[in-house]
């Protein structure tokens, strides 16, 4: 496998041991962490690892598998699945949302862009909706892979 797509496997290997030092080392000083569907973004190492930690704390047993990882020169794309069980609180830029104890799996899909062998830029893409309605906030929706 190519470099940059190593770089990032590593990451995720990384978040799954809870190594955020890692992370925060392979980040750019002026990388930016976009979440797509909120426009809220994270920038440099600090926050990036605030947004890693702020996951970990709210599925401390929540472990990522990489579905699908390709390669093209500066940039990666990334699909994978997160599993892990709400026991602690998610604290959010829009509120906190306490500990439900319920199981989730969520599917995302991340473009990474590299720059000097670190990530310069990460747009994720996640369906906030199927968060919610595992975590019995809302009413759950079809969706294409039901």
């Amino acid at each position: 496998m190519a470099e940059n797509a190593e770089l990032i496997r590593g990451l995720m290997e990384a978040f799954n041991r809870r190594d955020f030092d890692y992370i925060r080392e392979r980040t750019g000083p002026d990388s930016v962490l976009t979440d797509v569907g909120s426009g809220e973004t994270w920038t440099g190492p600090d926050e990036g690892h605030r947004y890693n930690t702020m996951w970990a704390d709210a599925f401390p047993d929540g472990k990522i598998t990489i579905d699908r990882i390709i390669e093209a020169g500066d940039t990666v794309v990334l699909e994978y699945t997160g599993k892990g069980t709400h026991t602690g609180d998610l604290v959010t830029s829009r509120g906190t949302i306490p500990a439900t104890g319920k199981k989730v799996t969520l599917h995302f899909c991340d473009l990474f862009e590299v720059k000097d062998g670190k990530v310069h830029s990460q747009r994720t893409y996640g369906d906030s909706g199927a968060l919610m309605a595992q975590l019995g906030l809302t009413t759950a929706q079809p969706t294409a892979a039901q």
